[in-house]
């Protein structure tokens, strides 16, 4: 399937096909892995340095990861934890430049149909719609090449131009 073209203030911008999509969702993937073992590994460090000082106590818990995962508290705050860090981070990116790193790396852009930046809850919708990048899919039925999250988000995802 080849990308559509549409104009954009006298310029000719051309939609992202699935595969340049998904070599940027891989990307970023590997980069949100990596970043979800910071986050998970400072959580984990902190407790054990707040344990080892006496601060808190795992209680019936045999170690931090039982603890994590079965204290009432953590084993709610724990994920909603890791899911606020892969939504930041993906809000962040799309909302200030429009580019997360795997975007930049294949030379794709978010933006909305006029080229400006999208806002915080567009970047919302476009998450909870993505259907964790299944949603790229329908840019294979689509002749415009929209993909599910962004036709909900009301966005686009482009091709840039390449440097002169």
């Amino acid at each position: 399937m080849t990308p559509q073209s549409s104009t954009h203030k006298d310029k000719t911008i051309k939609s992202a096909g699935l595969l340049r999509r998904f070599g940027a969702w891989l990307y970023d993937f590997l980069i949100i892995l990596a970043l979800e073992m910071m986050a998970g590994g400072a959580v984990v460090a902190t407790l054990e340095m707040l344990y080892g000082f006496g601060a808190i106590n795992y209680g019936e818990f045999q170690d931090v990861g039982a603890f994590l995962n079965g204290h009432a508290f953590w084993s709610i705050a724990y994920p909603l934890y890791l899911v606020f860090v892969a939504v930041a981070f993906f809000s962040f990116f799309w909302c200030k430049g429009g580019q997360t790193l795997g975007m930049r790396a294949w030379k794709l852009r978010l933006q909305n149909k006029n080229g400006s930046n999208i806002s915080v809850g567009q970047s919302l919708v476009r998450l909870a719609t993505a259907l964790f990048g299944f949603g790229n899919l329908m840019v294979i039925f689509n002749s415009k090449n929209t993909a599910f999250q962004d036709y909900c988000a009301k966005c686009e995802m482009v091709v840039l131009e390449k440097a002169a």
